[in-house]
């Protein structure tokens, strides 16, 4: 007769250098340097450099490796394939999309009999970049909570992106200059204009222009990018200039002409935010789960419990139990230092 399986919670914990899956000997995302990390996606917050052995998705392996140089997003790299599994030292391993920026992965795990998967960050609208989130049945869900409040229901991004190009239609005098990260949302933005017919050269802040490169040397199409630093004043009229968050509020964004200073940001959803940072087009466009979606990602993945990792856990945590799922917060340290799991400067 076989034995009952045991609780995730017997074999996954929560360490000073994250979360370890005791029985195969491997961190997930660890905030510090071990000796074997299986690593969500290439997100500062999540990949860290120097482990002895990293297993993750070969672009989340390139995008760790642009970022962090030769040799420093792990002594030895194994790439896996979404949907092929490994086994490390008993545990079964194997990777689903989490539809977060490109090769973001959720860790799905198994040992004897019991399932446990971390999604890490994810967002479950489309994106051209990034394969789509897939639902995996396991017995814990581990969940991220950044837009966890009811108040977080991110319109469609298409819709969006056509407030963009109507402005840019409106004000053809003036240079659109639009704040977001350099991993995942300025690639996805590049790549959602040219879908609603933006063929024109987007321009991009000094910061952008390596990982676009990445994305293009791994089959994303960007069509023309040109950098805005060396491009003239009469050349920026009626263009759009992608850039870090904090530049379009600096002394950066100054030299373009008379910009309309516009975020793209789940954050944008609170319009005062906006205001105060000097958004004059705020710009709800999200690489993270909104409220109905973490709601339900959390029914279907049919997990009778659920670990929150970072964000509003205490909200989350409520509204699953009224729910009949058991909710638990980890209190995982060192998540959303980037992208917009922390409310971004310039809002």
């Amino acid at each position: 007769m076989a034995g009952i399986a045991p609780h995730p919670q017997d074999w996954l914990r929560v360490t000073p250098a994250g979360l370890l899956c005791e029985p195969g000997g491997f961190f997930i995302d660890p905030t510090r340097a071990v000796d074997r990390a299986v690593i969500s996606h290439g997100h500062s917050d999540h990949a860290r450099p120097g482990h002895r052995h990293v297993l993750a998705t070969r672009d989340t392996l390139a995008i760790m490796t642009a970022r962090m140089g030769e040799g420093r997003a792990g002594a030895t790299q194994q790439a896996l394939p979404f949907g092929d599994p490994v086994t490390i030292n008993g545990v079964r391993v194997w990777l689903r999309p989490a539809g977060h920026v490109l090769g973001s992965a959720q860790i799905c795990m198994e040992w004897q009999g019991s399932r446990a998967v971390v999604s890490g960050d994810y967002k479950r609208s489309p994106d051209p970049t990034a394969a789509g989130f897939e639902v995996e049945p396991c017995d814990v869900f581990v969940t991220e909570a950044t837009f966890a409040l009811p108040v977080f229901r991110h319109p469609p991004a298409e819709a969006e992106i056509a407030r963009l190009l109507r402005s840019v239609a409106l004000f053809p005098e003036r240079t659109h200059v639009v704040g977001c990260y350099s991993l995942g949302k300025c690639q996805r933005l590049i790549a959602m204009l040219r879908q609603a017919g933006w063929d024109r050269p987007i321009h991009l802040h000094g910061a952008h222009v390596a990982l676009c490169r990445v994305y293009e040397e791994l089959g994303i199409r960007l069509g023309e990018l040109r950098t805005a630093t060396v491009a003239k004043k009469e050349e920026l009229q009626g263009a759009i200039v992608l850039a870090p968050p904090a530049a379009v509020a600096d002394r950066w964004a100054r030299r373009l002409a008379e910009p309309v200073v516009a975020v793209a940001s789940g954050w944008m959803r609170v319009r005062q935010r906006a205001r105060q940072g000097g958004v004059e087009l705020p710009l709800v466009i999200s690489d993270h789960a909104d409220w109905d979606e973490l709601l339900a990602t959390a029914e279907q993945v049919e997990a009778p419990e659920i670990w929150v990792t970072h964000g509003r856990e205490d909200a989350l945590i409520h509204a699953l139990s009224l729910r009949g799922i058991r909710g638990r917060a980890l209190h995982l340290v060192g998540r959303g230092e980037e992208d917009e799991a922390e409310e971004p400067a310039a809002t």
